[in-house]
């Protein structure tokens, strides 16, 4: 339930009537239920976005381009806030849970995922997602928890903070040696390999922004659980695969989702959520007071000890936000469920095929990606031969088509068809890296 303060329950009878609600907040409100733009075919779907016709964009799940539907939400919410910030803000997030527009967008995420809003906790991006679930863990001095070698910064961190805080212990395996060749049973093996006494928290990378390999994290979950042993929770960063892979993130198999969704969903810069269920929400200790919350809120107000179990919306942080932009990321989650979740997928896996299979032919190129679809997403993780990955982007973008490395050790360049390119455009970038590679 939605946090409704007393303070504003209490005000006078008239200034909560219906007939007195902010004018250019339910204006807002009732532009986000007009019909989508036609999204029914892809060219509808680039004409959305306002890049640069100048380049081909190849970086886009670097941070997105807010699309036409959330361009407009943003500026919706931006003019009613400014108009009348006060009751704007109380009326979205304290009056109840008819108008509270953070549980209508958990709403839509939920929609999505497949689970119930109220298993949705909304927060600014991964990184933070990650910190608040491994800081939230009750870890014990002697525990240990797994995860990969192949991970990024803000998960090791997470986790490296975690631990050294509760006095726990942190471990990476490796689960692949070249992840152009792994399988889905050598993953498997490997994971439950590295799995140790102590281990009581595994972490995995959905798909890796470094290699480009998508974890079948569907059944290594069901791995986990049908080994013998102490069961083990299993925390997810899920950033580049929601919105790029056709999946039921809620019945995954994962007891922690933690995902920005200012990538490949298309929503807000600045937004992202975790998902849980009920039970793995209560074993989580709340690091950042919540505004909303209403057990923790009149805990508060009336001294008196918070007995009810921990959920979503007390892990949420509180403090204000730009409620513009967490409040339009249901038009990006509305859009993609116009798109089709399925359609979606498809046509990001054909583009990548499409980049890969031209690669591939270039003697001078070592594609790090799985060529299978099923082991790999939107990302194209590649070498050229004889010329540094940093190199090689300069290259490009001196042939206005944009790439990326990825920022790691061991680092590549990297080419990553989206809904915002076209077969043509792949093409084109597939015979530029032939160009640079002599």
């Amino acid at each position: 339930m939605a946090l409704t303060r007393r303070s504003f329950l209490t005000a006078p009878t008239a200034l909560a009537a219906t007939s007195l609600l902010p004018s250019g907040f339910m204006a807002a409100l009732a532009a986000q239920a007009q019909p989508a733009p036609d999204l029914s075919t892809w060219e509808g779907v680039r004409s959305q976005f306002v890049l640069d016709p100048a380049y081909l964009h190849f970086a886009s799940f670097f941070i997105a381009s807010h699309p036409a539907p959330v361009r407009a939400a943003i500026e919706d919410y931006r003019k009613a806030i400014d108009i009348n910030p006060f009751h704007v803000i109380e009326h979205g997030l304290f009056e109840g849970d008819e108008s509270n527009v953070p549980l209508q967008v958990q709403t839509e995420i939920a929609d999505y995922l497949g689970g119930r809003a109220q298993d949705v906790c909304l927060t600014g991006n991964t990184t933070t997602g990650l910190a608040l679930v491994y800081h939230g863990l009750p870890l014990q001095p002697g525990d240990e928890v797994l995860c990969t070698t192949h991970d990024h910064f803000s998960h090791h961190e997470s986790i490296r903070l975690a631990t050294e805080r509760a006095g726990a212990t942190m471990r990476m395996i490796p689960l692949f040696t070249d992840a152009a060749t792994a399988t889905t049973e050598s993953l498997i093996d490997a994971l439950l390999a590295g799995i140790g006494p102590k281990t009581r928290v595994v972490g995995l990378t959905w798909v890796h922004s470094s290699s480009g390999i998508r974890l079948p994290i569907r059944e290594l979950s069901a791995a986990l659980r049908a080994r013998a042993g102490a069961p083990l929770l299993l925390v997810v960063d899920g950033v580049h695969g929601i919105g790029s892979t056709d999946e039921t993130i809620a019945t995954m198999g994962c007891d922690y989702f933690c995902a920005g969704t200012h990538k490949w969903m298309f929503a807000p810069r600045g937004t992202g959520l975790i998902w849980a269920n009920a039970e793995n929400w209560a074993r989580l200790r709340p690091l950042i007071p919540s505004f909303s919350d209403l057990d923790q809120y009149t805990a508060w107000e009336d001294q008196t000890k918070l007995v009810s179990p921990n959920n979503a919306n007390r892990m949420s942080p509180g403090g204000f936000h730009a409620y513009e932009h967490q409040w339009a990321t249901a038009a990006a989650f509305r859009m993609h469920k116009q798109m089709g979740r399925a359609r979606v997928a498809a046509r990001i896996r054909s583009l990548n095929d499409q980049c890969k299979a031209g690669l591939s032919q270039n003697p001078k190129v070592k594609i790090h990606t799985p060529k299978s679809g099923d082991l790999s997403a939107g990302l194209v993780s590649f070498e050229v031969e004889g010329i540094k990955p940093a190199d090689v982007v300069k290259q490009l973008l001196a042939k206005n088509i944009i790439a990326s490395t990825s920022p790691y050790a061991i680092t590549y360049a990297r080419l990553a068809p989206s809904l915002v390119n076209t077969p043509d455009e792949v093409d084109r970038a597939v015979r530029a890296v032939r160009e640079i590679s002599g």
